[in-house]
């Protein structure tokens, strides 16, 4: 995994992986609120993750003696930002396939239209 950004808690402070520079402002700028609020609102440590193959994911962590860490608030803010920011974590893996893995991009999309025609048949 490669840490795209990510936010603490504990020592104030937001990161992002200037590998990833090529991202829009605008998709950086959300990264960095989606980041912040996360830790504002739950506490502990949050980032937002590239799997090997571009997936995106979301992982938090807390200090052992943190008592005012929400875990039961985290698995919920994780499920409703992966669910508002669905098309943004897919133009994100898109971005890391082509950008970073160097695959195809008419490939990907090719692809990308047969699963979601295959959906909504299904």
């Amino acid at each position: 995994m490669t840490v795209l950004c990510g936010a603490n808690a504990y020592e104030k402070k937001y990161y992002f992986n200037e590998k990833f520079s090529g991202i829009p402002d605008s998709i950086k700028e959300e990264l960095h609120i989606i980041c912040v609020l996360f830790t504002e609102e739950i506490g502990g440590i949050f980032t937002i993750e590239f799997e090997e193959d571009g997936n995106v994911s979301m992982r938090t962590e807390y200090a052992e003696d943190d008592f005012l860490y929400d875990e039961i608030g985290s698995g919920l803010l994780v499920n409703e930002v992966r669910r508002k920011r669905q098309e943004m974590f897919e133009s994100l893996r898109l971005y890391y396939r082509v950008f970073i893995l160097h695959e195809n991009p008419g490939e990907l999309l090719d692809s990308q239209e047969a699963e979601e025609t295959e959906r909504l048949e299904g």
